[in-house]
C-alpha cells in the first residue's frame, strides 16, 4: 500500500510539472504573438502615413488575426476607413475597438471617433449617445463635450425640419387630393355637357331629313291635312245616302199620285216644246207678184 501511494504521489507531481511547462510555453508564444501583432500595427501606420490605404488595411487585418484583442489595430483601421469615406466600416471598427479596450481612456477614443463618424452620416441621435459614452469614460474631454452639444443642436434642427417636411407633405397630399377632386368634378361636368350636346344633336337630327334639310312638322302636316279635308268636305255636295229610287211598294198613295202628275206635267211640257219648234220650222209661202 505504501509503495502505491508513493507511486501515485510521483505521478501527480509529474503532471504538475508538465502543466507548468506548457503554461510557460503558451505565455512565451502569447508574447511573440503580441509582439508580431504590434509590429504589424506599426507597419500599417507607416503605410497609412504614405497614403497607401490598401497596404495599411492589410497590415491592420493581419495584426487583428494574430491578436483579436489588438485594440490599436482596430482603432487605426477605423480611422483609415473614416478617411476613405467608408463610414459604415469605420463605425463598425470603432465599436469593436471600444469592446476590447482595457481602460476607460482607451475606450474614450473609439467612442469619440464613433460619434464623429455618425455626425458625418447625419445620424445625430446615435452620435449623441456615442459622445455620452465617450464622456462617461473621460468626463474631462472638452472636445467631446463640445461635439455632444453640437450633436444635440443638429438633432433638434433635424426634428424640426422633419416636422416641417411632414407638414409640407400633408399640405401637398391635401392639395393633390383637392386637385384630383376638382379634375373629377370637371370631368363629370364635361361628361354631362357632352351628354346634353349629344341630346341636342339627336334632336336636331330628328328634325332633319337624310339630306340635312329640316323636316316638316308632322303635327303641322296633320293639322293642315285635317283643315284641307274639312274644306274639301265643305266644297263637295253632300251625297244622298241612297242613290236608288224608292220602290213602288215603299210609296204611299199620295206620293204615287204626285209622281203621276209630275210625269204628266213633264210630258205636257215636252209636247208644248216640240209644237213650238215645229211652228218655227214651217216654211213661209211667198206671195205672187201679179
Amino acid at each position: 500500500m505504501y509503495s502505491f501511494r508513493h507511486s501515485y504521489k510521483a505521478l501527480v507531481a509529474a503532471m504538475f510539472c508538465i502543466i507548468a511547462a506548457q503554461a510557460q510555453e503558451e505565455e512565451s508564444l502569447s508574447n511573440k504573438q503580441l509582439k508580431a501583432a504590434n509590429n504589424l500595427t506599426f507597419e500599417g501606420n507607416e503605410r497609412l502615413t504614405e497614403k497607401d490605404f490598401v497596404a495599411a488595411e492589410a497590415k491592420y487585418r493581419e495584426s487583428i488575426s494574430i491578436n483579436p484583442k489588438a485594440m490599436n489595430s482596430k482603432y487605426n483601421l477605423g480611422n483609415a476607413y473614416y478617411n476613405q469615406e467608408s463610414l459604415d466600416e469605420a463605425a463598425l471598427s470603432f465599436v469593436k475597438a471600444a469592446k476590447v479596450a482595457d481602460t476607460d481612456l482607451e475606450r474614450h477614443q473609439p467612442f469619440h471617433n464613433l460619434g464623429n463618424t455618425l455626425m458625418k452620416k447625419k445620424e445625430y441621435a446615435k452620435a449623441v449617445e456615442a459622445y455620452k459614452d465617450a464622456l462617461r469614460n473621460n468626463p474631462a474631454d472638452e472636445e467631446t463635450r463640445y461635439n455632444l452639444a453640437l450633436a444635440k443642436k443638429l438633432l433638434q434642427d433635424q426634428k424640426e425640419q422633419e416636422k416641417q417636411d411632414n407638414n409640407k407633405d400633408k399640405e401637398k397630399d391635401k392639395q393633390d387630393q383637392d386637385d384630383q377632386n376638382q379634375d373629377q368634378k370637371e370631368n363629370k361636368d364635361q361628361g354631362d355637357q357632352e351628354k346634353d350636346d349629344q341630346g341636342d344633336q339627336q334632336k336636331g337630327d330628328d328634325k332633319e331629313d337624310e339630306n340635312g334639310d329640316p323636316k316638316e312638322d308632322n303635327k303641322g302636316e296633320k293639322e293642315e291635312q285635317k283643315e284641307g279635308d274639312g274644306d274639301q268636305k265643305k266644297e263637295q255636295p253632300q251625297q244622298p245616302q241612297n242613290q236608288q229610287p224608292p220602290s213602288k211598294s215603299q210609296l204611299s198613295p199620295q206620293q204615287i199620285k204626285n209622281l203621276l202628275e209630275a210625269v204628266q206635267n213633264e210630258e205636257k211640257k215636252s209636247k208644248e216644246k216640240m209644237d213650238a219648234q215645229q211652228v218655227k220650222k214651217a216654211p213661209v209661202k211667198a206671195k205672187k207678184d201679179w
